[in-house]
Order: C-alpha cells, then sequence, then structure tokens
C-alpha cells in the first residue's frame, strides 16, 4: 500500500538538496518550478512518514497487547490515528488540478441589474481583496473600469502568495471555485419603496500564466489603441494609452486602460492574455480527459449561477454544494473560508471517485 510514496519521497529529497544550491536560485523561473513541486510533495511526505511510524507503533502496540491487555485500547486508538492519516494520504495522491498551486486573475464584470449590479461587483471586488488580505496575499487592480455611483463595470485583479504555496493554499487552488455567476438579492440604494431586487455578476477566475507556461507569437496578435474612459464615458486621457489586444488564434480580446502609459497598459494586457490562454488549454485537456474530471470541471462553470447573497436573511448559499450559512455580512469582509473548504472537499470527494473508477 502506497509503493508510489517511496518514489514521491525520492523526487522530495532530490528537490530538498537542489533548493541548497545557489545555481538554481540564480534561475528565478527553474526555483519558481522547483518550490512549487516541493510544496507539493510536502504535505504526501509528511503523511507518509507518518503513516510509516504508526505503522510501527501499532506493530509494537500489538505485540505487547498479545501479553497485557491492558495494550488493547492503545492498539484500538492507533490503528484509528492510522486510518485516518491513510485516509487524508488517500486524498493527496488522488489526481490533483495541474494548475492549484499557481497564482490567479479574478474579473468581476456588473451584469443584469443596471447599477446595482455595479455596486454589487464593487462589493465581490472588496470580498476578494479582503480574503486575499486575511490569507496573507497580495492583490493588485491591473484594470477597473467604474460606474457612476462608485460601482465596479469590470475589474481584473491579481492574487498572489507571497512565498510557494502547497495547492490547497495558493490562490488558484482556492479561488478557482469562485468562477461563475453570483446573483445579489437586496434593496438597492436607489430603489425608494423598500422593494427587493435580483441582480447579477459574473466572475471569471484564471490561474495566472508564466512566460514559460503560454508562447505567444506577436505575429498572432493584432494590437490596437484608444483613449481611456472613465465614468459616464468623459476622455481621462488625451493621449491614445490604452490597449486592445487580439490574439488572431483564439479571437480573445483584452483590453487594459487604467495605467497611464499605453507600454504599461500593452504589459497588463498580455499578462491578462496569458492567463485566458493558458486556461483555454488547460480546458481543452479537460474536455479530452472529460470522464476523470467532469465532476470537476462543472465545479468551475462560469455559465451557472453558482451563489446566491441574501441580504435580508443575511445568508450565502453556494448551490453547487448545498452549502448555507447566516452571516453574509462577514463573507462579504472576507471571511470566505467554510464555503471554499466544502467546495474543497466536493472536489476532494469527486477526484477520488475518478480515481477509483
Amino acid at each position: 500500500m502506497f509503493e508510489v510514496c517511496e518514489d514521491l519521497v525520492a523526487e522530495y529529497t532530490d528537490i530538498e538538496a537542489h533548493l541548497t544550491r545557489p545555481e538554481v536560485h540564480a534561475d528565478q523561473a527553474l526555483a519558481r518550478r522547483l518550490g512549487r513541486r516541493f510544496a507539493q510533495l510536502r504535505p504526501i511526505v509528511a503523511d507518509y512518514r507518518s503513516w510509516l511510524a504508526l505503522g510501527e507503533d501499532l506493530t509494537a502496540a500489538q505485540e505487547l497487547a498479545a501479553e497485557d491487555p491492558a495494550f488493547t485500547s492503545e492498539v484500538t486508538a492507533l490503528t484509528e490515528q492510522r486510518d485516518d492519516v491513510a485516509q487524508r494520504l488517500t486524498g493527496l495522491l488522488a489526481p490533483r488540478d495541474p494548475l492549484a498551486d499557481k497564482d490567479v486573475i479574478v474579473e468581476v464584470k456588473a451584469g443584469e441589474g443596471g447599477a446595482e449590479s455595479a455596486l454589487f461587483a464593487a462589493d465581490l471586488l472588496r470580498m476578494y481583496q479582503r480574503y486575499a488580505e486575511r490569507r496573507g496575499w497580495t492583490t493588485e487592480i491591473l484594470d477597473l473600469e467604474e460606474s457612476d455611483l462608485g460601482g465596479v463595470k469590470d475589474v481584473s485583479l491579481a492574487v498572489k502568495a507571497r512565498s510557494v504555496a502547497s495547492p490547497d493554499d495558493a490562490p488558484y487552488g482556492r479561488l478557482k471555485f469562485e468562477g461563475g455567476v453570483h446573483r445579489v438579492q437586496r434593496v438597492p440604494v436607489t430603489e425608494s419603496s423598500g422593494r427587493i431586487h435580483t441582480s447579477a455578476a459574473g466572475v471569471f477566475v484564471m490561474p495566472e500564466a508564466e512566460d514559460v507556461d503560454v508562447a505567444i507569437d506577436p505575429n498572432d496578435l493584432r494590437i490596437d489603441v484608444f483613449r481611456s474612459s472613465g465614468p459616464g464615458g468623459q476622455s481621462v486621457n488625451t493621449t491614445d494609452s490604452a490597449v486592445r489586444i487580439t490574439h488572431l488564434p483564439t479571437g480573445v480580446v483584452v483590453s487594459c486602460q487604467n495605467e497611464k502609459s499605453q507600454l504599461q497598459n500593452r504589459e497588463q494586457a498580455l499578462r491578462i492574455l496569458r492567463s485566458r490562454l493558458l486556461l483555454l488549454a488547460q480546458e481543452e485537456a479537460d474536455r479530452e480527459a472529460a470522464d476523470a474530471r467532469r465532476a470537476q470541471v462543472r465545479t468551475v462553470d462560469r455559465s451557472e449561477r453558482i451563489r446566491t447573497y441574501n441580504f435580508p436573511e443575511n445568508r450565502i448559499s453556494d448551490h453547487r454544494v448545498g452549502f448555507k450559512a447566516h452571516n453574509l455580512d462577514a463573507v462579504l469582509d472576507g471571511d470566505l473560508d467554510d464555503v471554499i473548504t466544502a467546495l474543497l472537499a466536493a472536489e476532494t470527494e469527486s477526484r477520488l471517485a475518478a480515481a477509483e473508477s
């Protein structure tokens, strides 16, 4: 049982040795790649070593219990501990999302509901910023289009871990479940009669791609420049600093106007484009392996209405896993761990089922 772990321990030990070498850290891309793999293997190796140690302790306890029944309770306790570790290790060894340890770009777009939808999109943006702050991640707004009332029409937010994280603790590994249509039920600030309205905002989640992840041929790009615009459409720049990039082979279009210089907006747009192309490539791989990953693909399907935020009842409901809680105010302040933990548990269950089938 767990024979594969011996090879993983050997790989872990080899990477650990490599990470002590200065020449490895001179190549930042190599150091990041090794660091991520090291973080992936760390919990597996720790649980495998714990499982082996508990096995030795259990054998000794069984030998003692054969001579003295007083040790029977210890045998029972060690058996339960070892079974718990084995179950956790089985989950760690199941096929994983290969992009889970990436940083992430989150796009929030106002949808149905006009001005109220834009205000809700601003609430979602703040929620993700606060959640990142709670987890010690850094955030950077790459592009932002605001509405007249202080809402958000469209925003791109980069979220990064401060150090190499294990997949379940990395930004994409946790925030990938946020992709989809988010619905809000509340009395809008623009509603004088006190009626509850329903509106929605869309969230699009992409793993942030590095240069080594996606190769872009400059000949495949059409780059247009235009003047940035602010709330109400008025010009906020007197030069053509905004950039729109079209990736001709896929038709993916990205525009950025948040920065003051054309060069900065171009770099931000390319950053978002790389992430979108990486996600497209992964979705294509998902389709080719649909039987093994169908449940997980469904979890991050952006076409579905995934969650409702009900203000009158202070309730959040995630429709994919049946999660409900009456702490909406805390959730919007960044307390997302409970719902994300429920989604992670559902994903682990689906991965284990796929591995056994």
